[in-house]
């Protein structure tokens, strides 16, 4: 038997009651009463109102329990009111429940799972407004989590649809999520395309303000790709801004990140504390921007000791985020050049290994880099089996060397003229 429509003004006190029980904190109790309202009452129009409510605080239950199954097994049990309610309430419904099991740590991969069983319930209740936007969360899942083959298959059939449809505000995340894979791929030419063409769906409409920071973070992360510092930082600094004034904190934090990595990489690592320091800096002072502090000072000091000692006190942060990651590994090595080069350059003839202790560096890393900077010629100088290191002084390369190079370029001319010439005495 189908269970009878409960009148709006039962499910009203039924709500009150569930309220009361978790004020009490009796959650077990508030849970059951909750679910008596929103799943297990038969599913009616004139009770929407008071059964959203239901599944809000529902919601709110179980991801305060960090039970990310039960809101998972919601999704199930909601469809018969998602078939009274209309399409556009269905969306947000759906957006929120997925939107709760994100905030359970873990559980990337129930969220995936979870909008690919959803997206396929709308494509078979024909709701394609709402499989359109399951789609493409799940590309920015898959791009989480590094699976970017499927990510891109899955843009580029959604990017056909919705332009035959023209929804713009759709379009500019679709390719928003594009320019994000791009860079992932380390392909930053389609990277920028795919966020040219976001920010010119952007400019025919309205966007939200968090939709706008979001194409200002991208836009920054691809400047700071191309080491334009100062063009990125100020990107970044936009975004900041408008993700502070809108309590996105988790995305401010990451702006405010990426504005002090921008300052470090930029060779203005004595700017970070005073950027840290100001109102909007001191609200998200913690473990994140206390170890890009620790890695400007290190750069500041231009000592490979220090910035190691930052990555080791801070590895969890600085190689979650990989972006922060990708850019710390060009600075750490550039700061590693300027070290060998400083500590060769009194040096005619060393050893390899003493310039490592010097460095308080494995030797097998030091090698390596010294005979990377051979090979890209920023080092003149020869490295032997033994580990021994020649260097060549300048003044020594520009005297007998490339006037020995000139005379056999010029007997080489000469021996081939006068092969010429005698093959052509032979032939006559």
């Amino acid at each position: 038997q189908k269970p009878k429509p409960v009148p709006t003004t039962a499910m009203a006190a039924s709500l009150a009651d569930a309220a009361a029980q978790e004020a009490k904190g009796d959650s077990a109790a508030a849970i059951r009463t909750y679910r008596s309202i929103c799943i297990e009452a038969s599913p009616s129009q004139a009770n929407a109102q008071a059964t959203e409510a239901a599944i809000a605080k529902l919601c709110a239950l179980y991801t305060k329990q960090h039970d990310a199954n039960a809101l998972a097994k919601m999704l199930t049990e909601l469809r018969p009111f998602f078939a009274v309610i209309p399409k556009a309430k269905t969306a947000k419904l759906v957006k929120n429940i997925i939107d709760a099991v994100a905030k359970v740590p873990n559980t990337t991969k129930l969220q995936v799972q979870l909008c690919r069983e959803q997206a396929e319930w709308a494509k078979a209740e024909k709701r394609s407004f709402l499989r359109q936007r399951l789609e493409l969360r799940l590309a920015t899942l898959l791009l989480e989590l590094c699976d970017y083959a499927p990510a891109l298959t899955l843009i580029t059939r959604l990017l056909t649809e919705v332009k035959r449809l023209d929804d713009k505000l759709l379009l500019v995340d679709i390719h928003l999520v594009e320019s994000r894979v791009y860079h992932a791929l380390r392909n930053v030419a389609k990277a920028k395309a795919a966020l040219t063409a976001s920010r010119t769906a952007a400019n025919a409409i309205y966007v939200p303000p968090t939709v706008q920071a979001h194409i200002d973070m991208q836009s920054g992360v691809l400047q700071a790709e191309e080491k334009d510092y100062k063009t990125g930082y100020s990107y970044f600094f936009e975004a900041f801004e408008q993700l502070g004034a809108l309590d996105e904190n988790v995305l401010a934090l990451r702006g405010l990140k990426y504005m002090l990595l921008c300052k470090v990489m930029g060779g203005q690592a004595h700017e970070v504390a005073n950027i840290a320091s100001t109102k909007g800096g001191v609200k998200y002072a913690g473990r994140d921007i206390d170890a890009l502090k620790a890695v400007a000072a290190a750069h500041k000091a231009r000592t490979l000791k220090d910035f190691e000692v930052a990555k080791k006190d801070y590895n969890d942060v600085l190689t979650s985020d990989a972006i922060v990651d990708g850019h710390l590994r060009v600075l750490y090595d550039d700061l590693l050049e300027l070290n060998v080069m400083r500590l060769l350059e009194p040096y005619s003839r060393v050893d390899v290994s003493y310039v490592a202790s010097q460095l308080e560096l494995e030797s097998g890393m030091v090698e390596a880099k010294i005979s990377q900077m051979i090979l890209d010629k920023k080092l003149d100088a020869v490295l032997d089996d033994a580990g021994v290191l020649k260097i060549f002084s300048e003044e020594a390369s520009k005297g007998g060397y490339p006037d020995a190079l000139d005379t056999i370029g010029n007997l080489d001319k000469v021996v081939s003229a006068l092969f010429v010439r005698s093959a052509k005495l032979m032939a006559s």
